[in-house]
């Protein structure tokens, strides 16, 4: 009978090494197929899936809500313009900058993110649930004070121009010209593969985390903060830690969104940016890395989808002519997606994958998704049995 219940699982952990092989070949002719919109539009959702899986290890795993993922997504980005660019002469409002190497720049504003975080750790380590959310928030606040303020470090209003990355001698930007296959290799081709390696980076890191020493403690933090204390978990210790972890994510995550936009502006950055990685999380499925890339990938490519086609959607105006535009409807239907979600889909679309393979392998369906808890008063106990 065992043997039996193993077949099916043997046959689909077979069935992932095709299915795994076919992803990394269309993952690479992509770039040889498709127009601009839709490498901009990948690389967008790529950027997000890095950021995604940041607040997902604090918020899905540890159970702390954050709500000023965008303040370091922002970091990571001005940083890396900061570093690389050339420091300009003679000009009334001068631009600063380092003119230093730009993958040493990049790694520079990816630290610079965990220095921002290591900053605040010590607050994130001693609050939790809705106290953290509000605490984060006001880095909202403070950011965007700076990013308008500080013009010689981010360019004020109109921000900065961001210098290409330039790895190995290879420039990742229009110009020289590359040509592979009789394809013309521009920015976006360059920075396609480029993306590709640091999502898949970015997810091997963050599972080796969870199934390692460290996964175990954030998820018993996250479910019963006493049970951690007593096991001896230091608590406030490992918010910190893991709060620096999620901003060196959302650091890395701008720096990417900064080379794909080749420009930092400072509206991109507020807080409409927080909530959707928010929502990413909650829709893909908290605590799963695999969750969150896939509410990544849903909440960063629908805008760009109803952008792009909304002519032809009914309810959809031209931004600024009194409809609803593409951007809002978009948040209309994933905020409708959130509540989906939460009402229908606790475990979101990873759990709900994780039911469908269970079903196919025969194994019992997965454990329930972890929830975010907004008060700081510990669960209660459960009833004592009261049969004789």
């Amino acid at each position: 009978m065992s043997d039996l219940r193993r077949r099916p699982a043997a046959r689909f952990r077979l069935a992932r090494v095709p299915i795994l092989v076919a992803g990394a070949v269309v993952a690479t002719a992509v770039p040889f197929y498709l127009e601009g919109f839709w490498l901009q539009t990948g690389l967008f959702a790529m950027s997000a899936a890095v950021g995604a899986i940041g607040i997902n290890l604090l918020t899905g795993s540890t159970g702390q809500l954050s709500m000023g993922h965008a303040f370091f997504l922002a970091v990571g980005a001005y940083a890396y313009v900061y570093f690389a660019a050339v420091p300009e002469e003679g000009a009334r409002h001068a631009l600063g900058g380092l003119g230093l190497p730009t993958p040493l720049a990049a790694v520079l504003a990816v630290l610079t993110a965990g220095l921002a975080g290591g900053l605040f750790s010590p607050i994130a380590g001693r609050l939790k649930g809705a106290y953290l959310g509000i605490a984060t928030l006001a880095l909202i606040f403070l950011g965007q004070h700076l990013l308008f303020n500080a013009e010689s470090v981010t360019g004020g209003y109109n921000g900065r121009a961001v210098p290409p990355l330039e790895l190995f001698g290879l420039v990742f930007a229009d110009s020289p010209t590359l040509v592979i296959l009789d394809v013309p290799f521009g920015s976006l081709e360059r920075l396609w593969f480029l993306g590709l390696l640091a999502v898949l980076g970015s997810a091997a890191f963050a599972r080796g985390v969870l199934r390692g020493r460290p996964g175990p403690a954030m998820n018993t933090i996250r479910d019963h903060e006493i049970a951690a204390g007593v096991m001896g978990v230091p608590v406030a210790r490992f918010r910190a830690g893991v709060f620096v972890l999620s901003s060196m994510y959302g650091g890395l995550a701008g720096v990417m969104l900064a080379l794909v936009f080749q420009r930092t502006v400072p509206d991109h950055f507020g807080m409409l940016l927080s909530l959707d990685y928010l929502a990413m999380i909650v829709i893909g499925g908290l605590g799963s890395v695999g969750g969150a890339v896939i509410g990544a990938v849903f909440v960063s490519v629908l805008p760009q989808l109803l952008t792009r086609y909304s002519d032809a959607l009914p309810l959809i105006a031209e931004p600024g002519s009194g409809g609803v535009s593409p951007a809002e409807a978009a948040r209309i239907l994933y905020g409708a997606a959130v509540v989906t979600v939460v009402l229908f889909l606790p475990g979101g679309l990873a759990g709900l994958l994780g039911r469908l393979r269970a079903t196919i392998t025969g194994r019992t369906s997965p454990a329930r998704a972890p929830e975010i808890r907004l008060s700081s008063s510990p669960s209660p106990s459960p009833s004592p049995d009261t049969r004789s």
